[in-house]
């Protein structure tokens, strides 16, 4: 990837879902918010990659939506779809251990730390994980607080609630916690 490399975009229209889906040239680096605009993508492309162009090109994203699709519909438990994220070390590090929480099951933000090896980080590992670039395909839906409880998640609570009852989840043992 280069900087002036282009990030190519989709909006995935699902039943109740809409997403932005974005890909460069090595994978899936972009996954939007439930309900939010080409905005919410430009914003985020401002901040990390000012140099590189937004095209929209609904064909290129279709294996990338053909994946989305399917977990939403409850037929995928796992993506195959190559990504193309940065960040520092840390968020690389969290971002690998959210990929490693299995499907259906939940993990505390202490139980990231741990994994990574860095148990006081709590915080930090809360930090990575509001900066993970591509929602659902890296499951950063699955991390609940220490209490059993939702906390933020940068599409909303809504959305995150909707994520783990595709799951199996029953949103009935979720205390949102502010």
């Amino acid at each position: 990837m280069t900087q002036n490399d282009p990030i190519y975009w989709s909006h995935l229209f699902n039943e109740n879902w809409s997403l932005i889906v974005a890909a460069g040239e090595q994978g899936l680096c972009y996954v939007g918010s439930q309900g939010a605009d080409v905005q919410e993508l430009e914003n985020w492309a401002n901040r990390r990659f000012p140099s590189r162009p937004l095209i929209r090109d609904d064909a290129r994203l279709q294996p990338y939506a053909d994946e989305l699709e399917a977990y939403l519909l409850g037929k995928l438990t796992s993506f195959s779809v190559p990504f193309e994220t940065t960040g520092t070390p840390f968020q690389q590090a969290v971002w690998k251990a959210l990929c490693d929480i299995p499907y259906g099951q939940t993990a505390s933000y202490s139980d990231i730390a741990l994994r990574i090896g860095k148990p006081s980080s709590v915080r930090a590992v809360g930090t990575a994980i509001g900066a993970n670039p591509v929602l659902i395909t890296i499951p950063c839906h699955r991390v609940i607080g220490k209490n059993g409880g939702l906390t933020g998640y940068r599409g909303g609570l809504e959305m995150k609630t909707r994520l783990l009852e595709i799951e199996g989840r029953a949103s009935g043992g979720f205390e949102v916690v502010d």
